[in-house]
């Protein structure tokens, strides 16, 4: 039995933690990662992919694969614990660590403000950006059509990221912070790593890898000493 009042409580805590501003202007990402987590074999195995690309060339340098038992079931709101322990062990895994990394999740857009790029990011200590596909919570004006609308995600009088549509004829993504970046650095970051699809070049990088899509393994046949 999962107790989730345990989980909520550490999640209250661990919200509490996450810096919500950065240094960039001082410190600006060399290399920034990308990381997805799925799930195999009717979800008792967590898969979880991070790619490092060179910034601002977006060329990928290395990427991993972290397969695990799954270590607890789908519970609404408590995502970030099923996923995080995959993309440790894949974070274990590399040979150069990134300066920023994309999360294919939430970061502070989550109802108790702990989302898979927050958690993540503050347990290894590193500045995060949660770049999801779905709105998990918050509000926002009804977004215009055209390519590079966008509006504020809020919940009462915070807002908690952006709602950015970066393609056309896509849904929007919606973008927060992690940890120890600040709201409109999360957006400008996700932008300058924007390379004509929906998805930011980080993100869609380590979704390619974890899914093996075709673009993936063309790559990999003509960049056989990429570390993997």
């Amino acid at each position: 039995m999962i107790d989730t009042q345990a989980l909520r409580k550490e999640q209250q805590q661990r919200a509490g933690e996450i810096i919500r501003e950065d240094d960039f202007l001082q410190n600006p990402p060399a290399y920034i990662a990308g990381a997805d987590v799925g799930f195999e074999q009717e979800g008792s195995v967590t898969r979880a992919a991070i790619a490092i690309l060179r910034y601002p060339s977006l060329e990928l340098v290395e990427y991993r694969i972290a397969r695990i038992n799954t270590v607890m079931p789908y519970i609404p709101g408590f995502l970030s614990f099923r996923e995080y322990p995959a993309l440790l062990a894949a974070w274990e895994q590399l040979q150069l660590k990134p300066d920023l990394v994309f999360v294919d999740g939430h970061g502070i857009s989550h109802p108790r403000r702990l989302g898979v790029a927050s958690h993540f990011g503050l347990l290894v200590n590193v500045p995060t950006i949660g770049v999801a596909k779905q709105r998990l919570c918050g509000k926002f004006p009804p977004l215009d059509s055209a390519v590079g609308a966008l509006a504020a995600l809020q919940d009462k009088d915070e807002q908690l990221g952006w709602v950015w549509r970066s393609k056309a004829r896509c849904n929007p993504l919606f973008i927060s912070t992690g940890h120890r970046v600040c709201t409109e650095s999360a957006l400008a970051w996700v932008q300058r790593c924007m390379a004509g699809y929906r998805l930011p070049e980080p993100t869609r990088w380590a979704d390619a890898i974890a899914s093996r899509r075709p673009a993936f393994v063309r790559w990999l046949q003509q960049h056989p000493e990429v570390p993997q």
